[in-house]
């Protein structure tokens, strides 16, 4: 089983993110890097038509996540264990701060 998330820089898809049992995957959408204006997510992903995978959650994403006192809240109104990255992703990163955004997709089996 896996989990899927959307990835949107300046609320334009840009790729998606994957979570499997091997580990984690983000691939650049093909019309984003088609697009000759597209940017890079992260200096750590640039643009590239390969996957790029990872054993751990990408240190990028990672830092995505809130932390302190406003990750206690998200762990403890939704209910979700603090090693549980990819999912407090999901869960706490459609509106950051940034021009990243990350919206859940729907679970694959």
């Amino acid at each position: 089983m896996s989990k899927t998330a959307k990835v949107y820089y300046n609320s334009i898809l840009a790729g998606s993110l994957i979570e499997y049992d091997g580990g984690y995957r983000f691939t650049y959408n093909e019309s984003y890097l088609d697009d000759a204006s597209a940017k890079p997510i992260s200096l750590t992903l640039p643009l590239q038509k390969e996957s790029y995978h990872s054993f751990t959650l990408f240190a990028f994403f990672d830092g995505l996540i809130p932390e302190g006192w406003l990750l206690d809240i998200a762990k403890d109104h939704w209910k979700v264990k603090g090693n549980d990255r990819f999912e407090l992703l999901l869960l706490t990163c459609s509106d950051t701060i940034g021009a990243v955004s990350i919206e859940p997709e729907k679970e694959i089996e």
